[in-house]
């Protein structure tokens, strides 16, 4: 593989595409898998969906120390390593506790391919281009995310779940494979080795994330349930709008965190969140659901980079993993936390109060950036 940036940035983009496809690629089928074959409930379904979370919270910020100790590439080849060896597991004749441990085994590697790409990625970016490297990067987990689940699915109807598991095995492998081949600058220090594995400096953007994150966890979550019941129905096309306009936001405006200032960006970006989720909570056609989606999409699309910038500014090269790890921990933390939160005010005054609830965390978002920057301002 060439040694310009550029070439690299491909590289490391394709491996986390491969690695994602894997992650997707079974989410449609371990419903069936563990309704079927298993014969488990649907509380078993949800465990065995969420389980990967676990280990990716609980690995980010260690795969980042380690990508600032040993490099950046060891890292993402051992963690599609990782999810092909999850891959494999499936296949093992291990029943429901095979899953899970698979799921865990899934959920560190693909923790540590995307916390020590995103590192890798910004090593590679002038310093006046990183919040736009930062969000093309991040499409490769959202192209990973939308190609893997259609091709499950159609290979779990023409064939068999074992058909999945390769697929899921394979697809990581290949892109263990590419990294090898990817050339890496970043030289580790001795400064590293004495690194903590928390990374203070990304606590406070981390937070500011998360509570942005609950917007995606509500969307996710009740948009389609939503719409049915009040009728309107067709909740995939406004999720799907929503996807649509993050890669369409990454790709057209993924330079603002570095023209007007990633604390500014990611404030206007919350306050928009905010609104696009009000816009939904109060939606009774599919028109105003899809416009809220759409202003959910352009914002979500900017506030992680946007926040990832802050703490990129804030830490030199030799902790750039540790910090990023720490950081990015946040944003399982957010789903984790958000879910179950919008699930239980959705229980209690409906789905829209699901995301009212979002929007306020949105606007706590709005809050937590503004501070700093009127701090900032001041100094």
């Amino acid at each position: 593989m060439g040694n310009s940036p550029r070439a690299a940035f491909a590289g490391i983009f394709a491996v986390t595409l491969f690695s994602l496809m894997g992650v997707g690629a079974v989410l449609p089928v371990i419903p069936h898998y563990v309704r079927g074959p298993l014969d488990r409930g649907d509380v078993a379904v949800g465990f065995a969906i969420g389980a990967f979370a676990f280990t990716a919270l609980a690995c980010r910020p260690l795969a980042g120390n380690i990508a600032d100790r040993r490099g950046r590439r060891p890292v993402v080849a051992a963690g599609s390593a990782m999810a092909a060896i999850a891959g494999v597991i499936y296949l093992l004749p291990l029943g429901y506790p095979g899953l899970i441990l698979g799921r865990l085994v899934l959920g560190a590697g693909e923790g540590a391919v995307f916390t020590a790409g995103a590192t890798w990625v910004v090593d590679l970016a002038p310093p006046g281009r990183r919040g736009r490297v930062i969000g093309l990067y991040g499409l490769a987990v959202w192209t990973g995310l939308s190609l893997g689940p259609p091709i499950g699915d159609w290979l779990l109807r023409v064939s068999s779940f074992d058909a999945v598991w390769v697929f899921a095995a394979i697809a990581p492998a290949i892109g263990a494979g590419i990294a090898l081949f990817i050339p890496e600058t970043y030289h580790p220090s001795e400064i590293a080795e004495r690194g903590p594995l928390i990374a203070r400096e990304s606590v406070r953007p981390g937070l500011a994330l998360s509570l942005a994150t609950f917007g995606y966890a509500a969307m996710a979550s009740f948009i389609v349930l939503d719409l049915d019941h009040q009728g309107i129905g067709h909740g995939a096309a406004a999720f799907t709008a929503f996807a649509v306009t993050v890669v369409a936001t990454r790709l057209l405006a993924g330079n603002l965190p570095d023209r007007i200032g990633p604390l500014r960006c990611a404030a206007g970006a919350a306050l928009v969140e905010a609104a696009g989720l009000s816009l939904i909570a109060l939606a009774h056609s599919l028109p105003v659901a899809i416009a809220g989606a759409v202003a959910m999409g352009m914002a979500f699309a900017l506030i992680y980079p946007s926040l990832s910038l802050v703490v990129v500014n804030r830490v030199p090269e030799e902790r750039r993993g540790a910090a990023l790890g720490t950081f990015t921990a946040f944003f399982d933390a957010g789903i984790g936390i958000g879910a179950p939160i919008c699930g239980i005010a959705a229980s209690l005054g409906g789905y829209p109060a699901a995301f009212w609830l979002a929007a306020a965390g949105a606007l706590g978002t709005a809050a937590a950036v503004g501070s700093r920057l009127r701090a900032a301002r001041v100094a």
